[in-house]
């Protein structure tokens, strides 16, 4: 596997709550049902779902990390984890 070539700042790395807003472009269908999720389960939004989709995705493929861990449990089961 690549590594990807970046340098991190390390004031902003070592901020714990940073948050880190991105673009993304979603088929047509991937749309229609994360709308029709969210409207079935308030308690749900499109920034929880693709936190916990992300997170678990990376636990899959075997990224062994406490903090990420911690992130999907805390989005799959409505969890705030204090550090």
């Amino acid at each position: 596997m690549q590594n990807l070539n970046c340098d991190l700042n390390p004031r902003s790395a070592s901020n714990k709550d940073e948050i880190i807003s991105f673009t993304c472009e979603l088929h047509e269908n991937l749309q229609h049902a994360l709308n029709e999720f969210v409207e079935d389960h308030p308690n749900w939004d499109q920034y929880r779902i693709l936190q916990a989709a992300i997170a678990g995705f990376l636990m899959q493929k075997g990224f062994q990390n406490r903090d990420l861990t911690r992130l999907y449990i805390g989005n799959m089961f409505s969890i705030n984890f204090e550090n």
